[in-house]
């Protein structure tokens, strides 16, 4: 696993947010993945957690969604990433854009890159 490898896994992660499909999402994740969206709130576990929070806190509440990353490191099967999300808030037409941090850890068992791991910490401001 490579910064390439990994910029690749988040580039699908970003075109799957801003086409606000949660079935795009889940594959893109180990079957016992942990997903942290905020350091003390408890993971979520497995895909369909994850298919769930995508369905209700993307695309369900979310458009006009802009999604850009960075890869700052890779040792091993972890990686370290930056990202950008601008966004639409539906219920309110409020402009957001949140500035974050992604902590991940892959597998390469099944032959392709599966986030195990993904922890993020992340900054918003309504525009």
């Amino acid at each position: 696993m490579d910064k390439e490898d990994v910029q690749n896994w988040l580039d699908a992660y970003g075109v799957a947010w801003v086409k606000g499909e949660p079935e795009e999402i889940v594959p893109l994740f180990a079957q016992t993945v942990s997903y942290r969206e905020k350091p003390f709130d408890d993971a979520m576990v497995g895909r369909e957690a994850i298919k769930q929070y995508w369905q209700e806190g993307a695309a369900d509440a979310q458009e006009n969604l802009e999604f850009s990353s960075q890869v700052w490191a890779v040792d091993e099967q972890t990686a370290v990433a930056g990202w950008q999300a601008k966004f639409t808030r539906k219920s309110s037409g409020v402009r957001v854009e949140l500035d974050g941090t992604f902590r991940l850890k892959f597998s390469t068992a099944s032959g392709q890159l599966l986030c195990e791991s993904l922890e993020e910490w992340w900054h918003r401001r309504e525009i």
